[in-house]
């Protein structure tokens, strides 16, 4: 009985990690770690994407709506289009850094089209080759492009309307 003690005294068994062990612990817990953060980034980037989509969207129609609020006779006056188009649609910061075009031609039949172009500093360019822009009908479309943040590519947004020449209530 003795010596069964004295062995259990002398063989006393360790346990831990070797220096492989610990390292490759490492590594997995760094790649876990960078996979996390690469996620976020992918995420935040689709955020910023869909911010600028979403302001696209409210520039072109606010640039819309104060377009269809003009009388008929300033709509087809090219000046009063084209000192409208001069500020921005809106105050947001996306408005600093996209460009507009305001397409306007008579409606059915196009006789050419009035095209006003504001860029991103605020220069308006026109070009018609509308002969007549009719009394009754025009076609108005209201287009927004920009660089996306996500991939850089241009990005479109746009709003057709007709607009009558008749009475406001």
């Amino acid at each position: 009985m003795l010596i069964i003690s004295i062995m259990r005294i002398g063989s006393t068994h360790r346990s831990g990690a070797t220096l492989v062990e610990v390292v490759v612990a490492a590594v997995l817990i760094v790649a876990f770690f960078a996979a996390i953060f690469e996620v976020n980034a992918v995420c935040l980037r689709y955020v910023s994407a869909g911010k600028e989509a979403v302001a696209a969207i409210a520039a072109v129609n606010d640039r819309a709506e104060a377009l269809r609020n003009l009388s008929f006779t300033d709509l087809t006056n090219t000046a009063t289009v084209s000192a409208r188009l001069a500020a921005p649609a809106n105050s947001s910061a996306y408005c600093s850094r996209a460009s507009e075009e305001v397409k306007i031609s008579a409606y059915p039949t196009a006789n050419g089209v009035t095209r006003l172009t504001r860029t991103s500093d605020g220069r308006v360019d026109v070009r018609s080759t509308a002969t007549s822009l009719g009394n009754s009908l025009v076609r108005l479309e209201v287009i927004s492009n920009w660089a996306a943040t996500f991939g850089g590519r241009t990005r479109t947004e746009r709003v057709t309307t007709i607009i009558s020449n008749g009475t406001k209530k």
